[in-house]
C-alpha cells in the first residue's frame, strides 16, 4: 500500500458510513466480505479535509484504471449509488468492486476475493473529477 493506510476525504467518509450502516444486514457473500474488509481498513484510515487528500487516492467520483490477476483491464468512475450506470462505466461505491477500490492509491495492489477466486487488483491510474464553477 503506497501510503501505508487508506486516506478518506471527510465528506466521503460521512456518506460511506451512513450507507454502510444500511448495508450491515445484507446477506450477499461477496458484498459482506468487501464491507468487512473496508470496515477493518477504516479503523486505521486517515480521515482528512479535501485539501489534504493526495491526488492519486481513489474517492467518490474518481476515475480508476486497473487490471486484475485474471487479465481484466477496466476503467470505471466510482460514484454514489444513485449515479451508478454500467453502460457509462460508472460503478457504485457500494458494490464489492467499489468498496475494494475506495481509499487506495495509484500503484497499489489489492488482494481481493473475486467470484471466480482470490486474485489481485493493480491500480494503474487515478484521475479526479474537476468541477468548474
Amino acid at each position: 500500500m503506497k501510503y501505508k493506510k487508506l486516506f478518506v476525504e471527510k465528506k466521503d467518509h460521512d456518506l460511506l458510513m451512513r450507507n454502510l450502516s444500511m448495508l450491515k444486514n445484507n446477506h450477499d457473500g461477496s458484498l459482506k466480505k468487501s464491507l468487512d474488509k473496508l470496515n477493518e481498513e477504516l479503523k486505521t484510515a486517515s480521515i482528512v479535509d479535501m485539501d489534504k487528500m493526495p491526488v492519486d487516492v481513489i474517492r467518490l467520483n474518481s476515475t480508476v484504471h486497473f487490471t486484475t490477476s485474471f487479465k481484466t483491464d477496466k476503467t470505471f468512475q466510482l460514484v454514489a449509488p444513485e449515479k451508478s450506470n454500467l453502460a457509462q462505466n460508472k460503478i457504485s461505491i457500494l458494490t464489492p468492486m467499489g468498496l475494494a477500490l475506495f481509499g487506495y492509491a495509484e500503484g497499489d495492489v489489492i488482494d481481493w476475493e473475486f467470484p471466480i477466486g482470490t486474485g489481485t487488483i493493480t491500480i494503474l491510474k487515478v484521475e479526479q473529477l474537476v468541477v468548474v464553477n
